[in-house]
């Protein structure tokens, strides 16, 4: 199983979590935009509490959840590095992601973007939806599978 295929192309929208200079959590939501080997993708402006605490604190956790109920939920949760890799990949997925160019329909709107990647990373896959459920933990990049609970 392809588990960040999954997440950006079947799920998308994610609650990311950092923590601010109290280190007490805050979450946004984030659409995870593109994967590779490398890692995961996502974008966010300059400027933004949420792009400070990224560079601040270099983790972020996510989980994005797809099914209308309980028993037919899906969910998958990340943890892990992130850095930021700048704008060169703007181009690449806003085409990937097309409804980006109506949240930012000029250059002149896209110049405080920039792009993160999640890397070295512990995942966990959970489906609700199977019978019996379906549970696995995965990683990206350096990091080392390990037990989240």
């Amino acid at each position: 199983m392809n588990y960040l295929k999954y997440l950006v192309e079947e799920i998308h929208t994610t609650v990311m979590a950092t923590t601010d200079t109290n280190d007490l959590p805050v979450t946004c939501a984030i659409d995870v935009m593109d994967y590779d080997d490398n890692g995961l993708y996502f974008l966010t402006a300059k400027g933004k509490n949420f792009y400070d605490r990224l560079k601040r604190n270099g983790y972020v956790a996510l989980t994005g959840i797809k099914g209308k109920d309980t028993m037919s939920c899906v969910a998958v949760s990340l943890r892990g590095k992130v850095k930021e890799i700048g704008s060169e990949p703007l181009e690449r997925l806003f085409k990937k992601n097309s409804y980006m160019y109506e949240i930012y329909p000029t250059e002149q709107s896209r110049k405080a973007l920039t792009v993160f990647c999640i890397y070295d990373a512990n995942g966990e896959w959970f489906d609700l939806s199977k019978k019996p459920i379906e549970r696995a933990d995965f990683s990206i990049g350096n990091s080392k599978i390990i037990n989240q609970q």
